[in-house]
């Protein structure tokens, strides 16, 4: 039988001095590992500035004068939302779900921080949502490296811990969910829940909740567009916690997790949604801004980073009415344009020779986007011009929806040249608000703006300034007769090189007329009389006042529209006579604020006395005779020959004044009309981005056809909505007025009457 080994006291003793050597060595080496994560050792931490103001990426918000989000300026699209603006059950269910003792622990959890220890370089155990939040702000995603890792989980206690001593728990909450990235370019709950819903956070339902804190635990992989299945069963899992948790009973459980998803998918980028191209005039109005308006320390304000709200005057209706209108039409219009051209491919540049073809294509493709991009990659004209006739896949534009296709890059060019673009702009007249704002059909596609970017040739709708000029200088009544004949301006005459002998467009004369019918009509000798007697300069001036911006030279052919204006220009002159002779400048930004709503900017309205008031009403009445007896007619009848019917398929039938001018330029390549009635005016022009491209006659080229429906259809759904209060009652008729306005109205005409058919050499420019 073996002696049994009995320990001494002495040896005893030593294991127990070996044990608390060690524990305390542990102890202090655990202590001296979060003091040096504290210190910065393990890599810079953040300073009580920082912690009291993380640094962040917030969207500057563009919002309408309804209170609606146009769209935004960002890196990351997140607009932060307060704590109240979030519902109870989705706080609930990320607690539920995340961090069931949020609100009992500190920063770190103990049951937290066991698990972060065990599986540290697998998933990191990030388990509270304070230390979640400290990541999001200060750490970023983990590395691979063991050692790694364990700094940056020491570094996350530790701005964990210094995160709850800063904020309450409800701040910490909504941190969280304003810094959390739900991918698809939505970061935030705000941005999440607008793009995936369609809703704000404050009117989510429970399942809604639930799937998005379901996708937090890795939301690429829980992409509700890419995977709804897999995304519906962890929305289910987060269903199950908070039933756990008492926070739902089991039946609301039972009935929730049977739902699929639903979506109102709505990716929010700069060029998607409605007012896109306001949003990139505006784009450019604020990098202006900035640089005029910088902060108190003198730095300049980050559009995409600083989370400023931009008040503007758009009305989100309005601006949703007039693109549905532009859809309506020129969708239809277009594939008459295409019937008209489909003979060869090159069939919409009317009256061009080869060779001016090829200089239209050539200046095209060298004002492109691949030019630009192999021209910086060092490559020579010629290979670029060589890859434009090399076939390759694209996403091209229709107007049934975006199509994949081959075809070469040249080909493209002209397959693009083929559309129909417009440019809308509808203003309040008495405050120079802007309403609605559609540059073009598809920004996506096509980026050029034709509201303020770019001016096109008026037509007949510059005609009212001559008349305005000559009521104001000689008196003229509408009720005045004059002769509708053959009117040559001779050779000297006001400067002009050769003799001026100006055609009606039906090459008819009608005798005598009033001055009502005759803007009504459109008839090109009168006007051209009127401009005799007042002469250019007087005409010139008076668009100048009107604040017209073109540069229009002095030559009495101006008269019949031979000039190039913006639409944003034209609506503005117009406006005037709406507003009593006084312009008002265009605005469309009414206040600017900071992210903390401190108002950087308040607009002041820019206006001036241009015409008497008596004027101004004469002026009024006479546009009132286009719509009732003349081109604009239309908007009353509805009716304009079967062709016009069958492109345009709507009949308006208007009953309240509207005082408008319908225009179309030489070879019907662009088409115009502005409408008013007292409390809105809005001008349309309608045309192909290139002028050698024009529909072949008149029937579908005029104004009336092209422009004025997208009026009436736009129009009948602002009048459809009774929360816009648009006018149908007269204009604003001046005290005492002096001047005859109330005249015999003529018979109606069924034909445009506006058209320049003269050749270019015939303007003596």
């Amino acid at each position: 039988m073996k002696k049994q080994q009995v320990t001494k006291p002495g040896e005893f003793a030593v294991y127990i001095k070996w044990f608390w050597m060690l524990f305390a060595g542990g102890m202090t080496a655990i202590v001296l590992f979060f003091l040096f994560a504290s210190w910065g050792v393990f890599g810079a931490m953040p300073t009580f500035d920082e912690l009291e103001n993380p640094a962040s990426n917030v969207a500057t918000e563009i919002i309408s004068s309804d209170g609606k989000t146009l769209g935004k300026f960002y890196l990351e699209n997140r607009v932060p939302v307060k704590f109240a603006d979030l519902p109870d059950y989705l706080v609930k269910a990320l607690v539920a779900t995340e961090d069931e003792r949020f609100y009992e622990h500190s920063g770190i959890d103990a049951r937290g921080t066991l698990r972060a220890l065990t599986s540290v370089g697998s998933n990191g155990g990030a388990s509270t949502i304070t230390q979640q939040l400290a990541k999001l702000l200060f750490h970023g995603e983990g590395s691979r490296n063991i050692f790694e890792r364990l700094a940056q989980k020491a570094k996350e206690w530790v701005i964990a811990v210094k995160l709850e001593r800063q904020y309450t728990k409800e701040e910490i909450i909504t941190m969280y969910l304003n810094k959390a990235d739900f991918v698809n370019n939505a970061v935030g709950i705000r941005s999440a829940t607008r793009v995936y819903v369609g809703k704000e956070p404050k009117d989510l339902t429970i399942d809604e909740a639930a799937m998005f804190v379901g996708m937090l635990q890795n939301p690429s992989y829980f992409n509700p567009v890419k995977r709804p299945e897999l995304v519906q069963k962890r929305r289910n899992v987060v269903l199950h916690q908070m039933a756990k948790s008492n926070f739902i009973t089991e039946e609301e459980k039972l009935r929730l997790q049977d739902k699929p998803i639903a979506l109102h998918f709505t990716p929010e980028s700069h060029k998607d949604g409605i007012a896109t191209y306001f949003r990139e005039y505006l784009r450019d109005f604020m990098r202006r801004w900035v640089k005029e308006n910088p902060k108190k320390d003198g730095s300049t304000y980050d559009i995409y980073r600083d989370g400023l709200k931009i008040y503007t005057s758009i009305d989100s209706k309005m601006q949703r009415y007039a693109e549905e209108a532009v859809t309506q039409h020129l969708s239809n219009l277009q594939e008459e344009f295409f019937l008209q051209n489909k003979t060869n491919k090159t069939a919409p540049f009317l009256k061009l020779n080869e060779k001016e073809i090829e200089s239209i294509l050539n200046r095209a493709m060298k004002n492109s986007e691949r030019w630009r991009q192999m021209k910086a990659q060092g490559k020579s004209d010629s290979d670029i011009l060589a890859s434009f006739k090399v076939k390759t896949e694209m996403r091209i534009f229709t107007w049934k929806g975006e199509r994949d296709t081959i075809m070469t890059p040249k080909d493209s060019i002209i397959y693009y040249k083929h559309f129909l673009q417009t440019g809308l702009m509808a203003m309040e007249p008495q405050t120079g608000n802007i309403k609605a704002w559609v540059g073009g059909i598809n920004y996506k596609h096509f980026q050029y703006d034709h509201v303020a970017q770019g001016a096109r040739q008026v037509g007949s709708t510059f005609k009212p300034f001559v008349y305005a000029t000559a009521i104001e200088q000689l008196h003229y009544s509408p009720c005045d007769s004059i002769i509708d004949s053959p009117f040559t301006m001779a050779k000297g005459r006001y400067g002009i090189s050769a003799d001026w002998s100006p055609q009606n467009s039906n090459r008819q004369f009608r005798g005598i007329m009033t001055l009502k019918s005759a803007l009504a009509n459109s008839v090109n000798t009168v006007t051209a009389k009127l401009m005799d007697k007042v002469g250019p300069k007087a005409v010139v001036d008076m668009t100048r006042d009107l604040g017209v911006k073109s540069d229009i030279p002095q030559q009495p052919a101006i008269a019949l529209g031979a000039v190039e204006i913006t639409v944003s220009d034209m609506v503005a002159a117009y406006s005037t006579f709406a507003n009593q002779g006084v312009y008002i400048k265009p605005q469309f930004v009414m206040r600017i604020a900071d992210k903390n709503g401190v108002v950087l900017y308040n607009a002041v309205p820019e206006a001036k006395d241009v015409l008497s008031k008596d004027v101004a009403y004469t002026v009024i009445k006479l546009l009132e005779g286009v719509t009732e007896s003349g081109s604009g007619i239309r908007l009353r009848t509805g009716s304009g020959g079967s062709g016009y019917n069958r492109v345009t398929g709507h009949p308006y039938k208007f009953t309240n004044p509207i005082a408008g001018k319908t225009g179309t330029s030489q070879n019907n390549s662009d088409g115009w009309f502005i409408g008013m009635v007292p409390n809105l005016a809005t001008g349309i022009w309608v045309g192909n981005e290139d002028r050698a491209a024009h529909f072949r006659n008149t029937l579908y080229g005029q104004g009336a056809t092209m422009a004025l429906p997208i009026w009436g259809i736009f129009m009948k759904k602002c009048y459809d909505d009774p929360d816009l209060k648009i006018s149908k009652g007269q204009f604003e008729r001046p005290a005492n007025l002096s001047i005859k306005v109330d005249c015999w109205k003529a018979q109606a005409v069924e034909t445009e009457t506006d058209s320049i058919e003269l050749s270019t050499d015939e303007f003596d420019f």
